[in-house]
């Protein structure tokens, strides 16, 4: 019986912490990935969150630059602490216009690990595996997570209730289990990890890692902004509103950024699912940079800090909680 670092990707194995940070929409830019792989986690951005005006250079391009060269150097002045890899999410709906030139972009770059999103296609999964990566696929129910297996995904993020952003419904008890009951592969669980004890339980469960999003919009790294940091470290799991009005999709948002924008948290319309659109980078331009995304686990954030001290601080938590388990059981 293979271990669980045996069984992985080369590119999952030996990370710090069994941990991925989601790539979040607007939020995930090189500064925060680059602290993200050095602290001993894998780091990621959405492809769309390189956005390019008419007759701009191809930014894509130069921030896989940037992180690529910033880890290399970093690998090459700490042989004994590499950084963690990182990794691009591609959104793979029909309506972005820009996925098969980022695929191309990409592909060129050697990325290695794509997150997709939106659909699974066997196509996207094929430019992946060309240049060596290995490709992640988000799912919210077995049923999708069956699909995207069978069309070459190797490996999934189960995207359970709680989690930040588009979300599923599902208990994370019921989604892992069902996932695991058939799939040895690579496995992360959103939703919720906001801590090391979470990041425990979701090991504990099955998955191979737990994939955080929210608790890094509160780092100094990130690309947010300061009243949205803020209103992170000051909200629990009772300020978050699930809804499909802002992108056409089911997510989990801060009810204060709703009230800002001159909507009522608890009376929200539900859109219908046509309205999704990601053909210019965001389905609705108010969600994301007015409607604020976030996950239920954001009680753990007690305040702004740098994205080194955040992995520090699960590091510590997760070593803590499985001593105190492992004494308990007498291991």
């Amino acid at each position: 019986m293979p271990s669980h670092q045996t069984r992985l990707p080369t590119a999952l194995q030996g990370l710090r912490l069994p941990l991925i940070g989601s790539p979040l929409f607007i939020i995930s830019v090189p500064e925060l990935v680059i602290a993200q792989c050095k602290a001993g986690i894998v780091g990621a951005f959405p492809a769309l969150n390189a956005r390019e005006n008419e007759g701009d250079p191809i930014l894509l391009e130069a921030w896989l630059k940037q992180i690529t060269e910033a880890l290399d150097r970093h690998n090459q002045e700490n042989p004994d602490s590499p950084a963690a890899p990182f990794a691009v999410n591609q959104i793979v709906h029909r309506s972005n216009a820009r996925l098969e030139r980022d695929l191309e972009i990409c592909n060129r770059w050697k990325v290695p690990i794509w997150i997709t999103s939106l659909g699974a296609r066997p196509e996207v999964n094929e430019a992946a595996h060309s240049c060596g990566g290995i490709v992640l696929h988000d799912v919210i129910n077995n049923t999708f997570a069956k699909k995207a297996i069978e069309k070459g995904a190797d490996g999934l993020i189960a995207v359970a209730a709680g989690a930040g952003g588009h979300a599923g419904e599902q208990s994370p008890f019921a989604l892992i289990r069902e996932i695991r009951s058939w799939f040895d592969g690579p496995l992360a669980l959103s939703g919720a990890i906001a801590s090391g004890e979470a990041l425990l339980a979701a090991r504990a469960l099955g998955a191979d890692f737990g994939y955080a999003g929210s608790p890094f919009i509160a780092t100094h790294e990130a690309n947010a902004q300061a009243g949205y940091k803020q209103m992170i470290v000051d909200s629990g799991a009772e300020d978050i509103v699930y809804s499909s009005l802002f992108t056409g999709v089911w997510g989990n948002y801060l009810k204060k950024s709703v009230t800002q924008a001159g909507l009522d948290p608890d009376n929200l319309p539900q859109a219908d699912s046509s309205s999704m659109n990601f053909g210019s980078g965001s389905s609705k331009p108010k969600a994301w940079k007015e409607i604020w995304g976030s996950g239920q686990g954001i009680g753990d954030v007690k305040s702004i800090c740098s994205a080194q001290e955040l992995i520090d601080r699960i590091a510590d938590e997760y070593q803590r909680a499985g001593r105190a388990l492992a004494q308990e059981f007498g291991a």
